[in-house]
């Protein structure tokens, strides 16, 4: 039982042995596109995390692709065709994408110049309260001592 719990953790390999191209290869290549590609039911996962059955056929097409002589960018560009961007894990950076990269950049930028100015307004004015009659005439005495 507690070997049962400590197993169940572990990630399930959704390639199946059917799927696994002669070639070596061939296979390790359509490893690495398949783990760029999103599994369009389960989202957050590659296809070469998923056991989903759209997963699977689409690992057999990349498969199917490289085996008839396409190269690695035909076949993502191939996929892209089909299904949009949205099929890449990792997005392009292109006409579409362009805020989507860009928007980290420009909220660090505003941060940064947000906190400039704030700095720039505080610098020089009077951080606490005044001293009262009797307060500076006890910090003089302290002073004068």
């Amino acid at each position: 039982m507690l070997i049962a719990i400590m197993l169940a953790p572990l990630p399930a390999f959704a390639v199946n042995p059917d799927e696994v191209l002669p070639d070596p290869a061939l296979e390790t290549r359509a490893r690495a596109i398949s783990a760029e590609l999103r599994c369009m039911v389960c989202q957050n996962q590659s296809i070469d995390d998923s056991n989903a059955d759209l997963a699977k056929d689409l690992r057999l097409l990349v498969r199917k692709r490289l085996t008839d002589g396409d190269s690695d960018s035909q076949v993502l560009d191939y996929l892209v065709s089909r299904y949009g961007e949205f099929v890449l894990l990792k997005p392009r950076l292109g006409e579409k994408t362009y805020i989507l990269w860009g928007a980290p950049i420009a909220l660090l930028l505003a941060g940064g110049i947000a906190m400039g100015v704030y700095a720039v307004r505080r610098r020089g004015k009077p951080t606490g309260t005044r001293l009262t009659e009797d307060e500076q005439a006890r910090l003089d005495r302290l002073l004068s001592e």
